[in-house]
């Protein structure tokens, strides 16, 4: 088996424990969305399992790794944006 589809499926469980426990995400959310941490933890937690999901099924996963590229480019500017 290939590991793309593990790793999208570890992705989509990961983003799916945002929205079951959202706590455990706000020590590595608060410092790059300081405002509104909350409101940006369900965000990612969406934003993990839709591409999660589109890892696992063969149909859309090159969709899903360039949506993982843009995703983590995202991630990178806000924590950088957030430091200044």
């Amino acid at each position: 088996m290939s590991r793309i589809p593990v790793a999208g499926a570890a992705l989509a469980a990961t983003g799916l424990a945002h929205f079951a426990k959202p706590q455990l995400f706000e020590a590595i959310t608060a410092p790059a969305f300081p405002n509104n941490t909350r409101r940006h933890i369900y965000t990612n937690g969406t934003i993990e399992t839709a591409l999660g999901v589109g890892l696992v099924a063969p149909q859309t996963r090159k969709f899903a790794l360039a949506g993982v590229v843009g995703y983590l480019g995202y991630l990178i500017v806000s924590a950088v944006r957030s430091r200044r």
